[in-house]
């Protein structure tokens, strides 16, 4: 009996764990994934995720001004925030470490300056990959950002990749929308090649830093759209929002806290420091609005047959934010990302279980299309 050949690298199961803190800097997520195979060919599958809170002066201080000296101390802390997650993880899934080929680890970013926005692109992100390699006794990849970067492109967005090796439909194209801190939109089908995405615009960063100033930092969050459904649009202001030119800008694209941070939430505030409420409704129109309308302007032209729209991030926990985009987007079908079998709150930090899979057998696994690099590279860095 012929004996079959011996798995290759690429082949052969490995176990990841993927680290993020997002755009909204309020937990560590992890992912415990097995990939096998690589590129068009790789599975993935999820074994276990956790959400490990950052203590609320950690976020303070991630969201606050920032110097040379108080960047490298959140650094090396936020290291230890993801080595903790990344053990908890391993533990909730009774997995050893020496069974763990290797964490992928985003860290925590504080600031992206693409091309188009500043003379030397670039893009910052923190959670020293050395404390979590001497935490946990396993091998790191980080930094996936900056080879795109380096390539010409926005390093932004990653998740391309994901959607097309998890999620990609065989028949009619499919639309991967994140509310995350960003919105952000993949359009995959069979061919990676025919993969487009890009940042849409503001998600929930908007929501939520009017939420903290409007509640005294009592809520993160519009929690359950409570806040901005007690508000009415303010229609001249949100007209103002949606002449910002990066929504008009078209693809590739991506933004970040600069743009929709602090100092836009500053502004609202101040402009109407009495209705804070309508703020709320306010922001939450300028989400939906500017999703809707870069479907209208580059996604349906591109793809006339999408399938749906199915959407992840924290967004999806805010009713009336879910239900204002299904009705903007109609005759679209818009679902949660769970109705693919998929749980929407590991996502992200297992893309970078992905990213790291791949990593490690050399497959470049950045989007071009998408990002606008000038070609395909292999994404992160090692840390043994």
């Amino acid at each position: 009996m012929r004996l079959p050949p011996p798995l290759s690298d690429s082949e052969r199961p490995r176990l990841c764990i993927g680290l993020l803190s997002g755009t909204s800097a309020d937990a560590v997520e992890a992912a415990l994934c097995e990939v096998s195979g690589t590129g068009g060919g790789a599975r993935l599958r999820l074994l276990s995720h956790v959400s490990a809170p950052f203590p609320p002066d950690v976020v303070a201080r991630i969201l606050g001004p920032q110097d040379a000296h108080s960047l490298s101390r959140l650094d090396f802390e936020l290291g230890e925030c993801f080595a903790r997650a990344a053990l908890q993880v391993m533990e909730q899934a009774g997995v050893a470490r020496a069974d763990v080929a290797a964490i992928g680890s985003h860290g925590q970013t504080m600031a992206h300056h693409p091309p188009g926005t500043t003379e030397v692109p670039s893009t910052l992100q923190i959670g020293e990959p050395s404390v979590i390699a001497e935490l946990t006794g396993l091998p790191v990849v980080s930094d996936f950002r900056t080879r795109d970067v380096a390539a010409g492109g926005h390093g932004a967005p990653l998740v391309p990749y994901f959607d097309w090796v998890a999620f990609r439909g065989l028949q009619a194209p499919r639309a991967l929308q994140n509310l995350g801190g960003i919105a952000n939109v993949s359009v995959v089908g069979p061919l990676l090649d025919d993969t487009f995405a890009f940042d849409t615009g503001p998600g929930n960063m908007v929501l939520d830093g009017l939420a903290r100033r409007a509640t005294h930092s009592r809520l993160a969050c519009d929690l359950d759209g409570t806040l901005s459904g007690k508000g009415r649009v303010i229609p001249e202001l949100l007209e103002e929002l949606l002449t910002d030119d990066f929504l008009a800008r078209p693809p590739p694209k991506s933004t970040g806290r600069e743009r929709y941070g602090d100092a836009l939430v500053e502004r609202l505030w101040t402009i109407h420091p009495d209705r804070a409420n309508d703020l709320l409704a306010t922001a939450l129109e300028l989400t939906v609005e500017s999703t809707a309308r870069a479907y209208e302007t580059w996604v349906f032209p591109r793809a006339p047959d999408l399938e749906a729209m199915y959407v992840s991030g924290g967004g999806t926990r805010n009713p009336r934010l879910m239900a204002r985009l299904e009705a903007r987007l109609a005759p679209l079908p818009v679902r949660r990302l769970d109705s693919l079998g998929f749980p929407e709150g590991a996502k992200e930090a297992a893309l970078f279980a992905l990213l790291a899979a791949e990593y490690l057998v050399g497959t470049p696994a950045n989007v071009p299309s998408a990002t606008g690099a000038k070609r395909r590279v292999v994404l992160g860095k090692l840390t043994p």
